[in-house]
């Protein structure tokens, strides 16, 4: 690790953004899949599913929204939603309580200042409740086709581990990368980075030695380098192709590696 470091201590700001957008495009090679794993079919609908997904995984949130959906349609449903059976419906997604708040006051405000349509604009979307930037992000670009950076726990790890920011602050994380990375390529960019931290960069141990992105990353020796090891540490449905595309064996990946669940 200390020799990746030093190899990419006297890089320009310039090199670091011509770095960044060739690991990008590689990201796009390691994950054709990488998409927004909430299931939506409208822009209040995914509002709704991302308010649910804090503290919990989208696999959770999908597992409830089916029977919400067909309940609350519309911003008046959840304005007058009887609190009692709205948390009940909430309560595998946990903090029930504090998330039904949240709905049924979005749809309170979205009837009162919006005639119920979901805005699509950052700014009006942070001023509602529940809603972040974080989430106003996910909004805008899985909805409204608005090209935006989502920037949670996944991506806040992996950009700093790539070397693209030395930054904690999530809004400065997201400005620091818009300036790295081509505006048309954000939204997808963060479900591919997020997808690598998920089934690659793993918070603890990272597959290093089974990444595609090793050669270009300052932190390659974070996790194990030799490739039966990494091999090993790959989650997810394509963990065997990840395998073979960072060159190595895919036999050396656990089966129970590919029907894992991915980490949250």
């Amino acid at each position: 690790m200390v020799r990746s470091v030093k190899r990419f201590a006297s890089e320009t700001p310039i090199g670091r953004k011509r770095r960044a957008r060739k690991m990008a495009k590689v990201l796009a090679e390691t994950h054709p899949d990488a998409h927004c794993e909430l299931d939506f079919t409208t822009p209040l609908e995914l509002a709704v599913a991302t308010i649910l997904s804090a503290q919990t995984t989208d696999v959770r949130v999908n597992q409830v929204t089916p029977t919400l959906f067909k309940r609350y349609v519309t911003a008046a449903d959840y304005a007058g939603a009887d609190r009692g059976q709205l948390e009940e419906l909430l309560r595998p997604t946990g903090f029930f309580r504090a998330k039904t708040d949240s709905l049924m006051k979005l749809g309170q405000v979205l009837v009162e200042k919006y005639d119920g349509v979901l805005p699509a604009k950052l700014d009006e979307l942070v001023k509602l409740p529940g809603i972040g930037r974080k989430t106003a992000n996910v909004i805008l670009g899985n909805a409204f086709g608005v090209p935006g950076i989502t920037v949670d726990t996944h991506f806040r790890r992996l950009t700093n581990r790539f070397g693209w920011v030395d930054e904690d602050d999530p809004v400065k994380i997201e400005f620091q990368v818009a300036e790295l990375i081509e505006k048309r390529d954000w939204t997808m960019l963060s479900h591919r980075v997020i997808f690598h931290g998920r089934r690659v960069c793993h918070a603890r141990k990272p597959a290093c030695g089974a990444c595609t992105l090793a050669t270009m990353c300052p932190s390659y020796g974070t996790g194990p380098t030799e490739a039966a090891a990494a091999a090993k540490l790959l989650k997810g449905p394509r963990a065997r192709e990840l395998a073979i595309a960072a060159g190595v064996d895919p036999d050396l990946v656990p089966a129970a590696a590919v029907t894992a669940p991915d980490a949250p």
